[in-house]
C-alpha cells in the first residue's frame, strides 16, 4: 500500500506554550492527534512498530512530574536508543536476545 503524505503544520512554539499552560488538555488531545497522524501516515510495516514506541513512550513519562522532567528523561531515552542503534550498525549487539516477541494489536 502506498505511503501516505500528510502536512503537518505545527502551530508556533509561543502557541504551544500557551495552550500547555492555559488549556493542559487540550494541548494532551493535540499532542495525541499529531502523533496519530504521524504514525498512521506510516508505511504498513512501521505502525506497530511506532505505536510499540508511542507507548513505550506515554509509560516512560507517566512517571514524570512535570515538563522538565519529561525532556530530562526523554532525551535519556533518544540517547540509549542512539547507542543501540550505533552498536546494532557496527555489529556489537546482538539481536537476538532470546526473547518472544508476541504480536501486540490494539482494541479499537
Amino acid at each position: 500500500m502506498p505511503q501516505i503524505q500528510y502536512d503537518q503544520t505545527l502551530p508556533s512554539f509561543d502557541e504551544l506554550v500557551e495552550l500547555a499552560q492555559n488549556n493542559p488538555q487540550g494541548f494532551e488531545t493535540f499532542k495525541r492527534k499529531a502523533c496519530e497522524q504521524v504514525i498512521t501516515g506510516a508505511s504498513e510495516e512501521m505502525i506497530p512498530r511506532l505505536r510499540a514506541q508511542q507507548s513505550h513512550i506515554d509509560r516512560v513519562i507517566s512517571h514524570c512530574k512535570n515538563p522538565y522532567h519529561i525532556n530530562i528523561v526523554l532525551a535519556r531515552e533518544l540517547s540509549l536508543q542512539v547507542v543501540k542503534m550505533h552498536e546494532v550498525l557496527e555489529g556489537e549487539h546482538n539481536l537476538d536476545d532470546g526473547a518472544e516477541i508476541i504480536p501486540f494489536s490494539p482494541r479499537h
